[in-house]
């Protein structure tokens, strides 16, 4: 049986309630009497609204079945189905053309294009893995995968292959030389790298050589004679080639490259829907702490690996000596979403006034508004997950334009209850 708190007219799973009042709402203005109360006014506003709709999608639903049936020993006629589609509301008439602005809408949502990452929010190791997407080791990618050949010479046999690793660094140069290209010559004969008056130079066996594309080179770290590494900017995504002659791999390279760290997946979805099942308020305390976690950027996970104990935390911001002298610092995180449950589910997590299970959709859009907050009153720029102080919410299985507009509605109470910036779907 289900332990259960009453609060503003709702009976809430404890584990739930506890959560809210002695994790989520800490260090916050808002208290989880007010949560709640605000909880319990959107519910009551929308939970007719979201009934009706789903019985209207049971609806369609009949008449298309039905139609089906009518008609399964005649070929199929696209016309006819488009009218009876049509006809029963299923297909409405498109709208007049129309112009929308946003504002507050971070570059990677924006401007960057970039690999995205869906992970079930419940797994914290995925969800920390995800987030340090936004970087990534080239050298592993070409070794791991069979984006280089897999057989013969170059099978990844045992615990390393030479032959393999001196193909993987030959592509990843190679690579750079699409991306930054040098002025005569190949990254691949470079000796060394430095920084003379704010512009890259890398010295080879004739000389040395400046990038084609001077304003791609971008940062560094370590001194300018000998840095540690070198940031090249390409299509407004970076590469660092990372520069260490300590390193086993960077002590026989000619240049001391020992890998070159890709900025990869620039946004993930943290998924409460499909890739997850959370079927009570145990499961849903699991993902909210987790998004909680993400959001403060205190997520960590212990683990046993290989006999030993590790702990994987969220990366850091990564920090460089721009060209000018000045500082350059990138995210070492991936910008994250959230996927909220669609429309259609219930949960017992919590029950309303009337004893039914609260929507699902409904309670996770107050949870994510609420969660947010952590984001949003950061005073450090660098720690904020959205520079631009939004939320971004990805709402799955919308049938039609009444559901997109029942959600931008229920973003809008969250925005009226919360006193928040504009909530991005």
């Amino acid at each position: 049986m289900t332990e259960r708190v009453s609060i503003a007219g709702l009976q809430i799973d404890k584990q739930l309630a506890d959560f809210v009042a002695n994790e989520a709402v800490q260090g916050l203005e808002i208290s989880a009497e007010a949560f709640w109360a605000a909880c319990a006014n959107v519910l009551n506003a929308h939970r007719d609204t979201n009934k009706a709709l789903l019985a209207k999608r049971e609806t369609l639903q009949a008449q298309i079945d039905e139609w089906h049936k009518a008609h399964r020993d005649t070929p199929h006629d696209v016309a006819a189905y488009k009218a009876f589609l049509t006809e029963i509301g299923y297909l409405v008439p498109e709208g007049p053309d129309f112009t929308i602005e946003t504002a507050n809408v971070d570059d990677e949502i924006a401007k960057i294009a970039g690999p995205q990452l869906v992970v079930p929010i419940k797994n914290a190791r995925f969800a920390v893995n995800a987030a340090n997407a936004r970087w990534g080791s080239l050298y592993d990618a070409f070794y791991g995968t069979d984006a280089i050949d897999q057989s013969g010479d170059l099978a990844p046999a045992g615990a390393y292959n030479p032959v393999r690793g001196a193909e993987v660094i030959r592509r990843a140069k190679a690579l750079l030389d699409d991306m930054a290209p040098l002025d005569g010559v190949a990254h691949g004969a470079v000796t060394a790298y430095c920084v003379v008056d704010g512009a890259l130079l890398a010295s080879h066996a004739g000389g040395t050589a400046q990038l084609q594309n001077p304003e791609k080179f971008v940062g560094y770290r370590g001194a300018p004679d000998a840095p540690e590494a070198v940031l090249l900017k390409n299509n407004d995504l970076h590469a660092e080639i990372w520069i260490d002659a300590s390193h086993n791999i960077g002590a026989d390279d000619a240049a001391h490259v020992a890998d070159i760290f890709m900025e990869s997946a620039v946004t993930t979805i943290m998924d409460c829907e499909d890739s997850v099942a959370a079927v009570d308020g145990e499961d849903k305390v699991e993902a909210y702490r987790n998004l909680l976690g993400l959001m403060r950027r205190d997520l960590a996970v212990t683990m046993e690996k290989g006999g030993k104990t590790m702990t994987r935390a969220l990366a850091e911001n990564r920090d460089y000596i721009a060209p000018d002298g000045g500082t350059l610092t990138l995210p070492g995180l991936s910008l994250m979403l959230v996927r909220n449950v669609g429309h259609l589910m219930t949960n017992p997590a919590i029950l309303d006034d009337r004893g039914d299970e609260i929507p699902e959709g409904i309670m996770d859009a107050v949870m994510t508004g609420l969660l947010a907050q952590h984001d949003f009153n950061k005073t450090d720029m660098a720690a904020k997950n959205s520079k631009a102080g939004s939320v971004y919410i990805v709402k799955p299985k919308l049938h039609g334009p009444e559901e997109v507009a029942f959600a931008e509605t229920l973003f809008g109470e969250d925005e009226r209850d919360f006193g928040m910036p504009v909530l991005r779907m």
